[in-house]
């Protein structure tokens, strides 16, 4: 089992990132579970299956807090655990989607990361790859929510602060010791070779591993504007063809991991 988590400053196309990840591996193995882990949920129209996703963590979260009185002995985490399985795993045509949502109430994001964090755990050992697109900024570290990731990739635009973050994200999974067998760089809506180079050079300055350069591609901002998947970006982009190379690479790891 491998699992990659996607991360990086809001807007820097993290969720692009993680959907077409989520498409080119999961057309080699069906055994795939696509996690949307940022409360402002934008994975599932990116995949084009936002019509399946019919419960959330949060719901289960809402549901939790009318049903603890009737429940009884009831174990409260295997009651959590079954409904999970049960109404918030979306079974897709080639692979499986969880979604934590956007809760209600004060407190909620603190239970509904715990949960995550747990049934992330259980599940592990049923898929060959967990893929999340984590939510934006850095407390998903500070909380653990993804200490159990193999890879994390992060993304970076143009932007000092988009760098930033990523140095942060470095320095934080060491002072929390994840053990993250590997943290990626990539740089995202690239549009000249002078910032490649910064990006280049800041990769080597944070002992981060530099990743692949994603070009500026009009036509996703075309998908997004019409409400369109962006799996349907076309097979002949640029963009494309670079992140199926990605993917690519994630799939020698994960055989790698499991011939070694």
């Amino acid at each position: 089992m491998t699992t990659i988590a996607v991360t990086g400053k809001g807007g820097t196309g993290k969720t692009v990132l993680s959907a077409l990840l989520i498409h080119f591996i999961s057309q080699k193995t069906t055994n795939v579970l696509a996690v949307d882990a940022d409360p402002d949920s934008n994975l599932p129209d990116a995949l084009g299956v936002a019509e399946l996703v019919e419960n959330t963590l949060g719901d289960v979260r809402e549901v939790f807090q009318v049903s603890r009185d009737e429940m009884g002995t009831t174990n409260k985490e295997q009651w959590l655990e079954g409904k999970v399985y049960a109404e918030v795993i979306c079974e897709c045509d080639n692979f499986d989607l969880l979604v934590m949502g956007r809760p209600e109430g004060e407190g909620c994001y603190c239970f509904a990361n715990n949960l995550l964090r747990g049934v992330l755990r259980r599940l592990m050992r049923h898929y060959d790859y967990i893929i999340i697109d984590s939510e934006a900024g850095l407390e998903h570290f500070s909380r653990k929510t993804i200490e159990s990731a193999d890879y994390i990739i992060v993304v970076t635009d143009m932007s000092k602060k988009g760098l930033s973050t990523a140095k942060r994200i470095k320095e934080l999974s060491e002072e929390l010791d994840l053990g993250f067998k590997e943290i990626f760089l990539v740089g995202n809506r690239i549009t000249n070779k002078e910032a490649e180079e910064v990006i280049r050079s800041f990769a080597e300055q944070n002992n981060i591993k530099l990743l692949e350069f994603l070009p500026y591609d009009e036509k996703i901002a075309e998908l997004d504007l019409k409400g369109e998947p962006i799996v349907n970006l076309p097979e002949d982009s640029a963009y494309y063809q670079k992140v199926k190379g990605i993917a690519e690479k994630i799939e020698e790891l994960h055989v790698r991991s499991i011939t070694s």
